[in-house]
C-alpha cells in the first residue's frame, strides 16, 4: 500500500470545465422568474397604453432605442468570444465534425418544416380570396418604395443572387467593419478559424485562451446586469412601436383587410413553436418540449420586444445556459449561428406571404399558375432566402422580394402586407429564437464525450 505519496494531492485533477450544477440551480428561484414576469407585465402595460393613450405610448420609443442599443452592444464581442470559447470547448478541433454537419443538418430541415407548414395552411385558408391585388399595385408599389426604396422595386434580385449572396456573406476583408455593422457571419467564421488554430497550439496560446474565456465570462455577467433594466426597456419599446401605429391611424381597419393572411402567418408560427419544434426536441433528447419552452420564456418575450434575433442573442444565450441548463459548450456553438442563418418563422412568412399575393391576382391579368411546381420553387426559394436573411427588423421583407421575384409575382404587392408586417415580425421572431434554442439542446446530444477527469483518480484510488 504504497502508491500513495508518488501523486500530487487530489486537486491536481480539477475539472476543465466550469460546469457545476451548483452554479446553475440558484437561478432556478425566485429573482429570475420574478425577472420573466416583470417582462411579461411591461409588455401588457405597454400594449394597454398603446391602446388607451396612443400619442404618449409613441414618446416612449426613445427608452426602447437605449435598450435596444445595449443589447446590440454586446452582441459583437460576445459572438467572437462565444464562439472561440465553444471550439476550445471541444478540445481537438477534429471533434466540430460531428456537432457542425447536426447544426446544419437541424437548421435546413426546421426550416423547411416550417416552409411546408405556411404552404400547406395558405393553401387551406385562401387568404388572398376577395383581395384585388391588381387594383392594389400602384398604391403598394408607392408604399414598397417608401419602405424598401425604389431600386428594390425596380430590380429585384434573381434567385441566382442568393447563392451568390450566401457565399459571400461568409467572408469579409475588414473585420472592423463588420463589426461596426453587426454583420456576424464572416465574425463567425474568423471565430471558428481562429479557435481551431488555438486547439493546435497547446500552451503556448494559454494566455490568449485564458482571455478569450475570461472576457465570455465577463460579458455573460454584463448580460445578467442588463436584464435587469429589461421589463423598463421592453416596456419602451413595445409602447413606443404600438403607440405609433395606433396613433397613425386605421391600425384596425387595416389589420380587417388582412385578417386571414395575418391568421393564416399567426396559426402556422403557432404550428411550428408549439407542435414541431417540440415533437423533434422530444423525440431527439427525451426533454419535456414545454417546461423547456416556459424556461426560455424571457429570450421569446424581449425577441417580441425588440423584433431581432441578433440583438436577443445575449439573453438568449445566458438563459440556455442558466435557465435551460444546455451546456456551455452547445450554446456557444450553436446559438450565435442560428441568430444568423436559422430563420424558421422568417421562411414560413415568406412563404406564405408569396402565396398570398398570388391568390390575391387570380382572375386578373396578372394571375400565374401556383401549381405544384411553382408552389416547390417557392419552398425552395423560401428556405434559401430566410437563411440569407438579417436578424434585424423587418428584415423579411427584403428576401421576401426575391421570393417574389423567382416565381414572376409583382414585387411591389409586398405593400399589402406593409400594414401588419412590423407586428407580425414580432412574432416570427420570437419562433426564429425558439427554434435557434431548441438547436442548442438538440446539437447538444451530438457533442464530443466529456474527457474524464476522474479517470486518473481512479487509478490513484
Amino acid at each position: 500500500m504504497t502508491a500513495a505519496p508518488p501523486y500530487p494531492p487530489a486537486a491536481a485533477a480539477p475539472p476543465a470545465e466550469p460546469e457545476p450544477p451548483a452554479r446553475v440551480e440558484p437561478n432556478e428561484g425566485g429573482k429570475e422568474n420574478l425577472l420573466t414576469g416583470l417582462i411579461f407585465v411591461g409588455i401588457v402595460l405597454a400594449l394597454a397604453l398603446a391602446w388607451a393613450a396612443p400619442g404618449v405610448a409613441a414618446s416612449f420609443a426613445v427608452g426602447g432605442q437605449v435598450f435596444l442599443s445595449v443589447l446590440k452592444m454586446l452582441v459583437v464581442p460576445l459572438v467572437v468570444t462565444s464562439v472561440v470559447c465553444g471550439v476550445l470547448s471541444m478540445g481537438d478541433v477534429r471533434q466540430l465534425g460531428r456537432p457542425g454537419a447536426a447544426t446544419l443538418i437541424y437548421y435546413f430541415c426546421t426550416t423547411a418544416l416550417a416552409v411546408v407548414t405556411g404552404i400547406v395552411l395558405v393553401n387551406l385558408f385562401n387568404p388572398g380570396a376577395g383581395i384585388d391585388g391588381s387594383a392594389a399595385r400602384e398604391v403598394a408599389r408607392a408604399e414598397v418604395s417608401a419602405k424598401l426604396g425604389e431600386r428594390a422595386v425596380a430590380e429585384p434580385a434573381g434567385i441566382g443572387a442568393i447563392f451568390e449572396n450566401l457565399l459571400t456573406m461568409l467572408f469579409t476583408d475588414n473585420l472592423f467593419e463588420s463589426a461596426a455593422e453587426t454583420d456576424l457571419l464572416p465574425l463567425i467564421v474568423f471565430s471558428l478559424a481562429f479557435a481551431a488554430v488555438l486547439t493546435t497550439m497547446g500552451a503556448a496560446v494559454g494566455t490568449v485562451t485564458k482571455f478569450v474565456t475570461e472576457a465570455n465570462d465577463v460579458l455573460m455577467k454584463f448580460v445578467l446586469l442588463v436584464m435587469w433594466t429589461a421589463p423598463v426597456g421592453v416596456f419602451c419599446l413595445v409602447a413606443g412601436q404600438f403607440g405609433e401605429a395606433a396613433a397613425d391611424g386605421d391600425f384596425a381597419g387595416e389589420m380587417a383587410k388582412v385578417g386571414w393572411y395575418s391568421a393564416t402567418v399567426l396559426t402556422g408560427l403557432a404550428a411550428h413553436a408549439f407542435v414541431t419544434l417540440p415533437l423533434i426536441l422530444w423525440l431527439l433528447t427525451r426533454r419535456n418540449p414545454y417546461r423547456f419552452l416556459f424556461q426560455m420564456s424571457r429570450p421569446l418575450l424581449t425577441a417580441f420586444a425588440t423584433a431581432s434575433s441578433s440583438a436577443t442573442l445575449p439573453v438568449t444565450m445566458e438563459t440556455a445556459v442558466e435557465k435551460a441548463h444546455v451546456k456551455r459548450k452547445s450554446v456557444d456553438f450553436v446559438l450565435p449561428l442560428g441568430a444568423t442563418i436559422n430563420m424558421d418563422g422568417t421562411a414560413l412568412y415568406e412563404a406564405v406571404a408569396a402565396l398570398f399575393i398570388a391568390q390575391t391576382l387570380v382572375g386578373s391579368a396578372d394571375a400565374i399558375d401556383m401549381g405544384l411546381t411553382t408552389q416547390i420553387v417557392v419552398a425552395a426559394t423560401a428556405t434559401l432566402a430566410a437563411i440569407g436573411a438579417a436578424g434585424i427588423p423587418q428584415a423579411g421583407l427584403f428576401t421576401l422580394i426575391i421570393v417574389l421575384n423567382a416565381v414572376g409575382l409583382p414585387v411591389e404587392l409586398a405593400g399589402l402586407i406593409l400594414s401588419v408586417d412590423w407586428l407580425l415580425d414580432r412574432f416570427r421572431t420570437a419562433v426564429n429564437v425558439f427554434g435557434d434554442a431548441t438547436g442548442a439542446a438538440v446539437v447538444e446530444k451530438f457533442l464530443p464525450p466529456e474527457p474524464a477527469p476522474t479517470a486518473a483518480g481512479a487509478a490513484i484510488a
